[in-house]
């Protein structure tokens, strides 16, 4: 029999370029789950969804994304991003289960000028970073057998992001503002998911980061974007303050993916080749 492996949150952005790879390892049973096949506050199905599957390995690609509506929404971030994980890692113990669990940057709160590595302080600025390192915590006090990969700046073909929106925008206007006071790492979900399956050959339990080579500014990334459609339209650079939102965002929140690429042998590409693949895949 084939290990089966258990994707939730398969309609996102992660899930979709998971089901993308997975056409390529027969090798092993792929089964993904929606959020609305498989809710993950819904206790009784996943405990039916495991009895039945009896998994080798769950990658939990699910999560409460909407950062700015977290702050007024706490409580359906936390059941989604802690609580849920939590009951995902008891159940991943309970039939010797590989959890491999997607978190974020946001744990950190950005006042740091070196990338962030795996064992700096974490201490996140609003809910949303907050109910994603509660779902760390719990997943490795319920179950040894954890991968935690931390990312950044998450974009793909698929589902909604900033880069399918600065696209549209780079089209239809003639000037836009881009902060360009925070700092990061774009990810390509593509290549994230390909280091999750190879995680998955090999699991080393841990928290790990993982992001596309090359720290930028929100205002650098649209810029080039802009320059690779050869859009007219003029990219301004603005600051934060001048653009409000009810969460407060890490001002530098670059990942320093040393230790997933020595451990698993990566080799990360550039922010700039992954996004050039992903607007062909767009265009």
């Amino acid at each position: 029999m084939k290990p089966a492996i258990l994707v939730t949150g398969a309609g996102g952005q992660l899930g979709s370029e998971l089901r993308v790879l997975a056409a390529g390892r027969a090798d092993l049973e792929w089964h993904f789950f929606d959020r609305a096949a498989l809710p993950l506050d819904r206790t009784d199905l996943l405990a039916g969804v495991f009895a039945r599957l009896r998994p080798a390995a769950c990658i939990n690609a699910a999560a409460y994304t909407a950062v700015d509506k977290a702050e007024s929404e706490r409580e359906q971030a936390f059941a989604a991003n802690a609580y849920a994980v939590g009951e995902l890692a008891l159940l991943c113990k309970q039939y010797e289960a590989l959890l491999i669990h997607a978190s974020t940057d946001y744990v950190f709160d950005g006042q740091g000028t070196s990338p962030y590595r795996e064992s700096d302080p974490v201490h996140p600025l609003g809910v949303y970073g907050a109910s994603k390192l509660e779902g760390e915590r719990l997943a490795m006090e319920a179950h040894q057998k954890v991968v935690i990969v931390r990312t950044s700046w998450v974009y793909s073909s698929y589902g909604k992001n900033f880069v399918k929106t600065m696209l549209r925008l780079l089209k239809e206007k003639e000037s836009i503002g881009v902060v360009d006071d925070q700092a990061g790492r774009p990810t390509y979900a593509a290549d994230l998911a390909a280091a999750l399956l190879k995680i998955l050959g090999e699991p080393i339990p841990g928290i790990y980061h993982y992001a596309n080579q090359g720290a930028i500014t929100w205002w650098e990334l649209v810029r080039t974007i802009g320059t690779l459609i050869q859009s007219p339209c003029v990219v301004r650079p603005i600051t934060t303050a001048d653009y409000p939102t009810p969460a407060r965002r890490p001002a530098y929140s670059v990942l320093d993916t040393t230790l997933i690429e020595s451990t698993y042998g990566l080799a990360i590409p550039s922010w700039k080749e992954s996004l050039q693949r992903c607007l062909n895949k767009l265009q």
